[in-house]
């Protein structure tokens, strides 16, 4: 007798076959798992204890090749391996820094193609070899400093700010856009510091805010605030909260996914209980914006750190990713990742980020039609509410949807831009709401034409070879 649901035209047949013929297939095959840390040579002998140490994971993170050979073992390529090491010397923005937990998520079977070792741990024989950087980049290629109204508090928009409190992370991430202030000095990169002491620094930062009503919104950032001392943290996060008009607090963190042990520490938790109850007290929304760029890194040690944050009264939990080539710049990479986020973190996928036109970050970047491509081809699949927006960070603009572009001239790679506010360095600019502004394709994606062009304006810059 025929299985009724196994008929021809059965609930369950048309549904596998409707999901069958879709450009992305529902539900995800991937598995939602940590990845056995005893299969890498370095943590063979490391129990569950100690891996879900946070002190464990700092103290273990890895800071240079030396000790990524002696954590990978052979699973580290020795051609790798060179090609990390002259990265370092010649391309590299950020120096090496990656927790065990990080390390962990990476396809070690495949170290060369893995996503996450692409920019966690760049090598030299990645990077574009006819145009590793755009002519236009700059270390600070969305200028924040510039619009500093206290060392480390940038005002760009009307309503937010940006609260650098510190200028160090639990791992480096190679597209960093605070390259130019975050992390050690690098062969290529000498960076800057800041320069008021730190308690000085965060008073300062406190009282701009206070004698500026129309600021509802604070980002706390750096670094990354999982770096920032919990007994440091709290009582400045608590003095936002006394702050009249601040309506919103974002706390940022990658920690949250490199080191998600640090948010299930109890004095961390206690902390952010007490914070979460004070900004409900205070009728603020309170939430944690986290940075995952890959599905392989959504594990259930970060599904766990984002629940305790939610279980305490946090919010929201929120993803800003960035967009990378050889990462996730595909509509399968991001809606993989998306889902993941939303159905097993239930972290919200909130932003992708275009890389930002820092040196030597070309062969990540992609073009802005290529991201308008994306953004069409991952409409439809997700909730309205968790459909992630990829964004352009204009310099001198901000945020912008990838479809609200003034002007495109393709061969040629530029794109316009226009805005409705002024910065905050732009208070008397009579021009700031009517001017364009430009940002710049990847060179290696114009047709050729365009990077003819491109080549002609290098050669005719002072002290160009002939």
């Amino acid at each position: 007798m025929l299985n009724p649901s196994s008929a021809p035209g059965s609930a369950p047949q048309r549904a596998a076959m409707t999901s069958a013929h879709q450009p992305f297939v529902y539900p995800l095959e991937r598995q939602f798992l940590e990845p056995d840390w005893t299969r890498i040579p370095g943590y063979r002998g490391v129990s569950k204890a100690d891996w879900e140490s946070a002190l464990w994971q700092r103290k273990h993170t890895v800071k240079n090749l030396k000790e990524l050979k002696a954590a990978l073992g052979d699973l580290l390529p020795d051609a790798l391996t060179l090609s990390i090491d002259r990265d370092q010397r010649e391309r590299a923005t950020m120096s090496l820094l990656v927790t065990p937990h990080m390390i962990n998520t990476m396809n070690t079977a495949d170290l060369w193609s893995d996503p996450l070792r692409r920019y966690m741990l760049p090598a030299f024989d990645d990077r574009r070899t006819d145009w590793p950087s755009h002519p236009k980049s700059s270390r600070d290629s969305l200028h924040e400093a510039e619009m500093w109204k206290v060392e480390g508090l940038t005002h760009r928009y009307p309503t937010k700010v940006l609260a650098e409190l510190l200028s160090t992370c639990p791992q480096y991430c190679g597209h960093c856009t605070r390259m130019d202030l975050v992390g050690n000095d690098v062969p290529g990169v000498d960076k800057l510091k800041f320069h008021t002491p730190q308690p000085e620094r965060w008073a300062q930062i406190l009282e701009y805010l206070r004698k500026t009503p129309y600021i509802r919104d604070v980002v706390v950032s750096g670094g990354d605030i999982a770096n920032v001392p919990i007994q440091q943290l709290e009582p400045f996060v608590s003095a936002l909260l006394d702050i009249e008009n601040i309506r919103d607090i974002r706390l940022a963190s990658k920690g949250l996914m490199g080191i998600p042990q640090h948010f299930l520490q109890d004095n961390v938790v206690r902390a952010m209980e007490r914070l979460a109850k004070k900004a409900f007290e205070r009728n603020v929304d309170l939430a944690v914006h986290t940075h995952v760029n890959n599905a392989n890194q959504v594990t259930p040690l970060l599904g766990r750190a984002a629940k305790k944050l939610f279980e305490v009264g946090f919010r929201d939990v929120r993803n800003q990713g960035v967009l990378l080539q050889g990462v996730n710049a595909t509509s399968k990479d991001l809606l993989e990742l998306s889902f993941m986020l939303l159905d097993h973190a239930k972290i919200l996928p909130y932003y992708f980020y275009m890389c930002d036109m820092i040196p030597n970050a070309e062969h990540w970047r992609v073009a802005v039609s290529e991201a308008q491509r994306l953004q069409h081809d991952i409409m439809g699949y997700l909730p309205g509410f968790a459909t992630p927006r990829i964004v352009c960070d204009v310099p001198y603009v901000g945020k912008r949807w990838v479809h609200q572009i003034a002007d495109y001239d393709h061969e040629k790679g530029i794109s316009y831009w226009t805005k409705n506010y002024r910065t905050g360095i732009e208070e008397k600019d009579p021009e700031a709401l009517t001017r364009k502004y430009e940002y710049f394709d990847p060179i290696h994606t114009l047709p050729e034409s365009g990077q003819k062009w491109w080549r002609e304006q290098a050669a005719a810059k002072p002290g160009a070879r002939a």
